[in-house]
């Protein structure tokens, strides 16, 4: 493999836009790709184009890059449509990676785009249950629901009648990882107040609202232990990457601002024990992407995590190698996964406050990291960030994602 650089990145701002069409969004975020790229559409070689929903919600099953990106000058150009649930946009940029990576291609683009606010809110949160096992799914719940039954109840406890069902999913790690290891509700409380602080200083954030640990404690209750400050919301929006070869970053002029990537692993989840939770798959791709790299969670300087909930962000900080298994929430509360902290987690505000257009989530992180390692992400940059890290999961598969992608960067 050759190395690959990212040298443009666009990225809509999330949010509610009932009046922009998909197509609207991504084009938005792939001409500022090409114009952060100083590229031209007809440089393109290959287009990575990641969506989820759009044909449960809007009907357009097939060719959902071709029709998005039509007549936006990249001719014959092909496009390879890719769906792995929240994990897709990450699962682009993989392929975009590999493209490049194996001197198929020279200059591949990764799009990620979503409309997910519809009228019929309950036709939107029905199409989560296609990113689990649809012939599995009584058995699935059931898995899940011992693994609920860990810890019991308190007696105050209320949960919210209509909610995806992958907050269920999130309820029930939560209860477990709190019966073996302690967890609380103000840790996940304290991650919350985090991320959606630092929201408050990015302007393409869903929501720019600060929360106090005791405000997110008291919000409405969505999936016990979860409220709602603490869970991603439904979310429109589009990111993009151009992914080149060096030879073709320093014909474009871009090597200057360019971001190599050093790895970018993707696993499948597995039906693992819950018990064993070394075995998680994104402890599993973060291993491989270190190896690969040659580097360790110790050398890493920022990271965007998927946070679809507070609770998600205390996982994957542990799974990643940053804290051992069960010190994840005790750090988030000692303010070491805060800017300025030992490591900062989710400078955006994360999928808690920044959005979580599923299709376009991991190429959301990646636009954050990329702005970061240029020393370009303004009240929320971390100091001196060199080498940084975005792991992106969906869907379920067992009693873990079914797809995680965890990529390094490096400020080249």
């Amino acid at each position: 493999m050759r190395e690959t650089y990212i040298v443009g990145v666009g990225m809509t701002p999330f949010g509610r836009f009932p009046d922009t069409s998909l197509a609207g969004l991504a084009t938005r975020a792939a001409t500022e790709a090409l114009r952060d790229a100083a590229a031209q559409p007809g440089q393109v070689q290959a287009i990575a184009f990641a969506n989820v929903m759009q044909g449960a919600l809007e009907g357009q099953f097939g060719i959902r890059g071709q029709a998005a990106l039509d007549d936006q000058g990249f001719g014959n150009a092909p496009v390879f449509n890719v769906e792995n649930a929240c994990a897709s946009a990450a699962t682009a940029l993989n392929l975009a990676n590999l493209f490049v990576g194996s001197g198929a291609y020279d200059c591949v683009l990764a799009v990620g785009a979503e409309k997910m606010v519809m009228d019929d809110a309950a036709r939107s949160m029905a199409a989560f249950e296609g990113s689990l096992d649809i012939h599995r799914r009584a058995e699935t719940l059931a898995r899940l629901a011992r693994m609920k039954d860990r810890l019991d109840l308190p007696a105050d406890a209320v949960e919210a009648e209509a909610h995806s069902v992958f907050m269920d999913i999130y309820a029930a790690f939560c209860r477990h990882h709190m019966a073996l290891f302690g967890t609380t509700r103000r840790q996940m409380a304290a991650v919350s107040a985090k991320n959606h602080g630092h929201s408050v200083h990015n302007p393409r954030s869903q929501y720019r609202r600060a929360f106090s640990i005791e405000e997110v404690l008291a919000a409405r209750p969505i999936a016990w232990p979860l409220t709602l400050p603490m869970c991603s919301p439904v979310s429109d929006g589009a990111a993009a990457a151009l992914v080149c070869s060096k030879a073709m970053a320093e014909r474009l002029g871009a090597m200057a601002r360019a971001v190599r990537i050093r790895a970018c692993t993707l696993l499948a989840g597995d039906h693992r024990d819950p018990d064993r939770i070394e075995r998680h798959v994104a402890h599993l791709a973060a291993l491989g992407a270190y190896d690969s790299a040659g580097i360790g969670p110790g050398d890493i300087d920022v990271v965007e995590c998927h946070d679809a909930t507070a609770f998600g962000e205390i996982l994957q900080s542990e799974t990643l190698g940053f804290f051992d298994f069960g010190d994840g929430g005790p750090a988030a509360e000692r303010g070491e996964t805060s800017l300025g902290g030992r490591i900062p987690f989710n400078p955006s505000g994360g999928l808690e406050s920044k959005g979580h257009p599923i299709g376009a989530t991991g190429l959301g992180q990646v636009f954050e990291l990329v702005g970061q390692l240029r020393g370009e992400a303004g009240a929320r940059q971390v100091e001196g960030a060199r080498l940084a890290l975005a792991e992106n999961g969906g869907g379920l598969r067992g009693i873990e994602e079914a797809a995680v992608c965890v990529t390094l960067l490096e400020r080249a």
